[in-house]
């Protein structure tokens, strides 16, 4: 039988009637004739509950009873999940990571899935069972501990067994009815996405944009997983939702398929940093030991031998950044006069697979902007992406102002 994989998030199984009415999608996709893996998260809100509790009881806690403790949210729901469809006469059983077993590395809250064996699942397909129902977000380390892959880490367990057991293809049923060229609470203009490349919605899914994990994406695109984002509350045909799927399968597309934003940047900069050779190692050294993820990266022209360097970051990092630069400053590595943090930016992006072929993109883009009287900050590019940093109070405007320019929402 041809196996197919369905996730479902935590807004799709929150209750039990929505539990019902996931199981009910599953026993549509058994009476087609697939053999179901079903990767299930815990029930809305449960996981921020779990954590609570950890943070309560121990503020500096053990992370691998950290990770048995929110993990357990997820089993709870594989379990309603597999007596509702036994209620439903769909043979069907709940698995937890470690019965699969879904092989990890030992870092726990961050772990990462090494290899997911088919033998134990496949085995019990061949004797009937139709459904497995899978725990997401968990795993199981070398040392036999349950580690726990980081928030999100259901959308990847779902694209991690759709890649093992080679399925015909990944649902990821979620609160959104697929991918949209932009936040459709920004402008009523964002249109749904038909199909979508993977390098598109891997800029997208990094960029700000909620509707998949990036590792699941960067997974996807690796092993050539067919993905489909779907709404798990309206109807459903053939072809709902998002496909996600490889660049060759999208005939036609706009030369931009999306604009993405992220309010929560922060653009720093170094002022008076000397320029030498090593210069950017001894800056960018540090801020990467400390954990600091640094996206764009600007340096002016030198003068009398100092220079200025700029960097963004995620605002939730701004004072990690600052310590590892003071830090790194008293060490000797670097001196600098000042370190200046711009916390009330966001970054805007416009992403699309159509720009390695057609130019004049950038050149739209900073005309738009400055016709709209926005002012632009930092601007870096990559092969389909263009990224700009603005002020944060013209971030709605810009974005709104872009997907116009761009004409998005119209198909090709």
């Amino acid at each position: 039988m041809p196996v197919l994989v369905m996730k479902f998030g935590g807004t799709s199984v929150a209750n039990l009637d929505r539990i019902k009415r996931a199981a009910k999608r599953v026993g549509v996709e058994v009476a087609k004739g697939y053999d179901v893996i079903v990767i299930v998260s815990a029930m809305s809100g449960k996981t921020n509950e779990l954590v609570g509790w950890v943070n309560e009881t121990s503020p500096l806690y053990d992370a691998r009873e950290y990770d048995a403790i929110v993990s357990s949210g997820e089993n709870v729901t594989a379990g309603l999940m597999a007596l509702t469809l036994q209620e439903m006469d769909v043979p069907a059983r709940s698995w937890q990571g470690w019965q699969v077993p879904v092989k990890t590395t030992s870092a726990h809250s961050a772990a990462r899935i090494e290899e997911i064996p088919t033998d134990n699942i496949m085995g019990k397909f061949g004797e009937g069972m139709k459904v497995a129902v899978v725990a997401g977000f968990q795993g199981l380390s070398p040392e036999g501990r349950i580690t726990t892959l980081g928030r999100g880490g259901s959308d990847t367990t779902a694209v991690a067994f759709a890649a093992a057991f080679e399925a015909e293809r990944c649902d990821i049923y979620t609160d959104v009815d697929g991918v949209y060229t932009t936040d459709p609470r920004i402008t009523d203009k964002a249109r749904k996405l038909d199909k979508i490349a993977f390098e598109e919605m891997l800029e997208l899914a990094s960029l700000g944009a909620k509707v998949l994990q990036t590792r699941s994406v960067e997974l996807a695109m690796r092993y050539k997983v067919k993905l489909r984002v779907l709404s798990s509350f309206e109807e459903q045909s053939d072809t709902a939702g998002t496909l996600v799927c490889a660049e060759e399968e999208i005939m036609e597309s706009n030369v931009v398929s999306g604009i993405a934003y992220s309010r929560d940047e922060a653009k720093m900069t170094l002022i008076s940093v000397a320029d030498r050779p090593g210069i950017a190692a001894a800056i960018f050294g540090p801020l990467s030991d400390a954990g600091v993820n640094v996206d764009m990266i600007i340096q002016n022209i030198a003068e009398d031998g100092r220079t200025d360097m700029t960097f963004s970051c995620p605002t939730d990092q701004v004072k990690r950044a600052e310590k590892a630069m003071e830090d790194a400053k008293s060490a000797g590595d670097i001196n600098y006069h000042d370190l200046i943090a711009d916390t009330d930016v966001a970054k805007i992006s416009a992403v699309g697979i159509g720009m390695r072929s057609q130019s004049g993109v950038a050149a739209k883009m900073f005309k738009t902007l400055s016709d709209e009287g926005v002012n632009i900050k930092v601007i870096a590019t990559s092969e389909i992406k263009i990224s700009v940093l603005v002020d944060r109070k013209y971030m709605e405007l810009a974005v709104q102002a872009l997907h116009d320019a761009f004409e998005l929402e119209k198909a090709v």
